[in-house]
């Protein structure tokens, strides 16, 4: 067995001008010219298809509309983004060839690729960003929240697109490199309409050639991707509720890659020669969000008992066997403003506790009903803290649904709690802003505070980090005031593969990049 090291990532922000390296397929460092395919007899000889299971099936394959991992682990592969990470996290240009920031940080201007064409045919051109851009910031998108600092979007000629900008907005390249950043065909949007995410057309390795929703996705090579043809001929994602029977899977060969490893399977897949573990710290969060505009989590004082009852430690220990590190903040000890003070929880509080039931006029107790994802692991989760609030006549409910229905009644506000997280992004005004700002595409707490909104806006103005830090760890202990949402711990990114599988690299947004893999 190898297991694979772990890495800190700290995102690389604009620079005045930069001209990029094409990364993927490609090499790193060779001409933006797009590649014929390959027709090697090597490259032949290794082609062959792939199976990858994913923890839940994803919602959408529309980037505008996603918001969740398993999502994104599909989508990276259709798409290809304008900017994009290398595995230490330095954000690189991709589909943008060079780019260029004005002094008052107001303006970029962008210098595509050229030569590139959607898998439809359609041109990859200065329109089609604009198409994208404008389409992503409309009021339905849930990418909305992270463009919002856009004024406007200008073409000029047919591979320069100006961004002007309302206010700096330091995060703009690192959104560019995720789900704001994937270019979609403005041809197939036109004429799919409402039906576009089941016919996804992107730019990247692979295209969409069959679902079966609930059970499988299944992406075909793109025979004429720019940075060359991938080295898999297709690649098949299977859907797994329980991550026991993905890891069965895994060891009969069913799968050769899986998304998630339970804490409880590691030692066995640690010493089985057969396979590869990569387990490392992340930058996401998981936790429980509580709907602050309906009783009972309309009482600050209710969520504030719940947040103190809690012991973290105990929970990442007994479910989680040590494998993730307990949290009380959106920002993980791989984030660049990770303050140990602040993001790592103090022990539970039985006085806090009690003084905050009575704060609220319910120093009998009260009852509450938690939403989490049918699985083994986020069962057991909501289990031990329910036991965690017994004592202090807290009666929790479960109520196991569908992680499409999860995602769908929180982006609705249709619940008093919910088991989401988030699987974190290297700069972070994404680990926050759309989450607790004010009318944020994902803040399914319907959280808005004047205080948490103003330190938000400021931390995305600011150009350095560290003083986006100190406007960081003011809004973390805004959020210790106010408990919109229950942080539990920052998960790590563990996943297993067969040794026969090759070339598979760890990104720091968690996303599998298949389009370098192969299968000896």
């Amino acid at each position: 067995m190898k297991r694979m090291k772990s890495s800190t990532w700290v995102g690389a922000f604009a620079a005045v001008t930069l001209v990029g390296m094409v990364t993927g397929c490609g090499q790193a460092g060779t001409s933006a010219t797009p590649t014929k395919p390959s027709t090697s007899a090597a490259a032949d000889a290794r082609a062959t298809t792939l199976t990858v299971g994913l923890q839940a099936d994803p919602a959408t394959l529309d980037p505008a509309l996603s918001s969740a991992l398993v999502d994104r682990q599909v989508m990276a592969n259709i798409y290809d983004t304008l900017f994009s990470l290398t595995p230490s996290g330095k954000i690189v240009p991709n589909l943008v060839e060079s780019y260029s920031v004005s002094k008052n940080g107001l303006v970029y201007t962008f210098q595509l690729r050229r030569g590139i064409k959607f898998q439809d045919g359609t041109p990859f051109n200065a329109e089609a960003v604009k198409f994208n851009l404008v389409r992503d910031m409309s009021p339905t998108s849930a990418r909305k929240s992270e463009l919002s600092s856009i004024a406007s979007v200008e073409t000029s000629g047919n591979y320069t697109v100006v961004i002007h900008l309302s206010h700096p907005y330091s995060p703009l390249l690192a959104v560019l490199t995720d789900r704001a950043g994937m270019m979609v065909s403005p041809t197939a949007v036109k004429k799919e309409g409402a039906n576009y995410a089941d016919h996804p057309v992107g730019t990247g390795p692979f295209m969409f050639a069959s679902r079966v929703k609930g059970d499988h996705i299944t992406l075909v090579a793109n025979p004429h991707y720019w940075k060359g043809k991938p080295k898999l001929s297709e690649v098949t994602f299977k859907i797994f509720t329980d991550p026991n029977v993905e890891i069965t899977n895994l060891e009969n060969g069913s799968i050769q890659l899986a998304d998630q490893v339970p804490a409880q399977q590691l030692p066995m897949l640690e010493k089985n020669s057969n396979f590869v573990v990569s387990n490392q710290p992340g930058l996401g969060y998981q936790g429980i969000y509580l709907n602050v505009s309906q009783p009972p989590f309309n009482n600050k004082y209710l969520r504030l008992a719940v947040d103190a009852a809690i012991n973290r430690s105990l929970l990442v220990n007994v479910a989680l066997k040590g494998e993730a590190t307990p949290a009380w903040g959106p920002f993980s000890p791989e984030s660049p403003v990770f303050n140990r003070a602040l993001d790592l929880p103090p022990a539970p509080n039985t006085q806090l506790v009690e003084k905050y039931l009575k704060e609220a006029g319910d120093p009998n107790g009260f009852s509450f009903t938690l939403q989490t994802a049918n699985n083994p692991v986020s069962t057991e989760i909501a289990q031990i803290v329910q036991s965690m609030l017994q004592p202090y006549h807290i009666q929790m409910n479960i109520e196991q649904l569908e992680f499409g229905t999860l995602l769908a009644n929180n982006t609705d506000h249709d619940f008093q709690a919910s088991a989401l997280g988030w699987s974190g992004r290297i700069d972070p005004d994404n680990n926050a802003y759309q989450f607790w700002h004010t009318g944020g595409a994902q803040n399914g707490s319907n959280f808005s505070d004047p205080t948490a909104d103003k330190l938000l806006d400021e931390a995305r103005e600011a150009l350095s980090m560290t003083q986006r830090k100190v406007y960081y760890d003011s809004f973390v202990q805004e959020l210790h005031r106010q408990a919109p949402y229950i942080f539990l711990y920052f998960p790590n990114n563990t996943y297993a593969f067969s040794k026969q599988l090759h070339g598979f690299q760890v990104y720091p947004d968690g996303v599998f990049r298949l389009c370098s893999m192969w299968i000896s």
